[in-house]
């Protein structure tokens, strides 16, 4: 990521994380729309899970300049994400219902610039979630 989609990423994100609990809302209604099958993997409140995914991407946009801060905490996500049942094709679901809620929260703010910035964010966080899904379901049992 280069320097420039960072900021635009953080400031975006600013804009944005005060309407946490309307934005989790509206992005658990898309990926659910997008693929209701992903509901079945939601096993807490969504209020509660709202919360999480709202401190999760705050978390990680506020580490996007200190990899060695972010990638562990992106790692252990993504191991405690293959104990749910999340799949490597949920993740590109997850990337529609998260730029769908982002560009609908922010309007003409979420210029082609910032979109590009958050889809490169969330390849990113994705791969490297995807990455320690890996690794937990090659490991032997033992």
């Amino acid at each position: 990521m280069s320097p420039r989609q960072v900021e635009l990423v953080q400031q975006s994100w600013s804009q944005v994380a005060p309407l946490a609990e309307h934005v989790a809302l509206l992005f658990y209604s898309r990926l659910f729309a997008l693929d209701p099958e992903l509901r079945a993997l939601f096993h807490v409140d969504l209020q509660e899970q709202g919360r999480k995914l709202v401190a999760m991407l705050t978390t990680a946009v506020n580490a996007l300049e200190r990899p060695d801060v972010l990638l562990p905490v992106l790692r252990d996500l993504g191991r405690r994400h293959a104990g749910y049942g999340v799949r490597g094709e949920h993740y590109e679901t997850v990337a529609l219902a998260l730029l769908w809620t982002l560009e609908r929260n922010l309007g003409s703010a979420f210029t082609p610039e910032v979109k590009d910035a958050w889809r490169t964010t969330y390849r990113m966080v994705a791969d490297v979630m995807k990455a320690a899904d890996g690794e937990v379901r090659v490991r032997p049992a033992g």
